[in-house]
């Protein structure tokens, strides 16, 4: 099998009033996404802060501390959800307590009911200034049976290092979960999960949190789930397999060829991963200054 299907779900932030309201909603997509029997299923960044609609929340580093305790119940939830349907679940993102550190960080579950993560290795200002996280500091590679993957939260497919490195490791797949509450916020994400797909040769799925929520600081959102390839022939026109509605609440699904990938890496119009000059990267550039 050379093919992996994808669904990335635009998840619809509502106000709920109970954990239960939260727990229905999850049950809703993940079953729903379970329907198109794909590979792997992703969920926004941050789509667990729902949550917060039925707490106190104004107190913004103190909510999303509070938002930690259903760090268990929120894991148990969603690997049910990986075992039952046998996909793999790029569980959003969901703030926890590890070491002392308060990380932003994205659960893998897979269909055997494994949990690994990724955390957020570059925080935004909001989080840094406002949330007072910390930042993570190892980025994985995952071989999972139908692809290597890696996940880029939001902020993080803003560095191409990153895409770079786990490029460099054989990652074919890259998943962003993200959240954002504007179209500018919206957009720097989603052009650069196009220009990663296109210096690396990969494929990249992202998705957003749509709709609003009663929380201090998380009341607006704005995003589109889509999946991206690279730029040439054998690809979709524009570079984009499927993209969903803005701001609607769906689930956007595409199949993406990963023998193209291998083939275009080698014979593509143009080959940036393996033209990379790794002699050249060393130096600096020279100044020259004119008068």
């Amino acid at each position: 099998l050379m093919k992996a299907r994808i669904a990335a779900v635009q998840y619809k932030l509502r106000n709920i009033d109970d954990w239960e309201g939260f727990v229905a909603q999850v049950n809703f997509v993940l079953n729903a996404a379970a329907d198109y029997q794909p590979h792997y299923v992703l969920l926004p960044e941050l789509f667990t802060t729902q949550i917060l609609s039925f707490m106190e929340n104004d107190n913004v580093p103190e909510a999303v501390r509070e938002l930690t305790k259903f760090t268990e119940r929120y894991i148990e939830l969603l690997k049910k959800y990986a075992v039952k349907h046998g996909y793999f679940l790029i569980g959003g993102t969901h703030p926890n307590f590890r070491d002392e550190k308060l990380l932003n960080s994205s659960y893998l579950f897979t269909p055997s009911g494994e949990v690994y993560t990724q955390d957020k290795i570059h925080r935004t200002r909001w989080e840094n200034e406002k949330w007072k996280t910390d930042q993570g500091d190892i980025l994985r590679v995952f071989q999972t049976k139908h692809a290597k993957i890696a996940i880029l939260i939001c902020y993080d497919i803003e560095f191409p290092e990153l895409a770079r490195r786990v490029a460099e490791e054989g990652a074919e797949i890259i998943f962003v979960p993200s959240c954002t509450d504007d179209r500018q916020g919206f957009l720097r994400v989603r052009y650069c999960c196009h220009a990663r797909a296109i210096e690396n040769q990969v494929y990249v799925a992202m998705t957003s949190t749509v709709g609003n929520l009663p929380v201090a600081g998380l009341r607006l959102h704005y995003g589109q789930a889509s999946i991206i390839t690279p730029s040439d022939f054998p690809f979709a026109r524009d570079g984009i397999a499927a993209e969903g509605v803005i701001n609607e609440e769906q689930i956007v699904v595409a199949d993406v060829d990963l023998a193209l990938l291998d083939e275009n890496r080698l014979k593509g119009t143009t080959i940036p991963l393996l033209d990379k000059r790794n002699d050249f990267y060393g130096q600096r550039p020279e100044l020259i200054t004119i008068k």
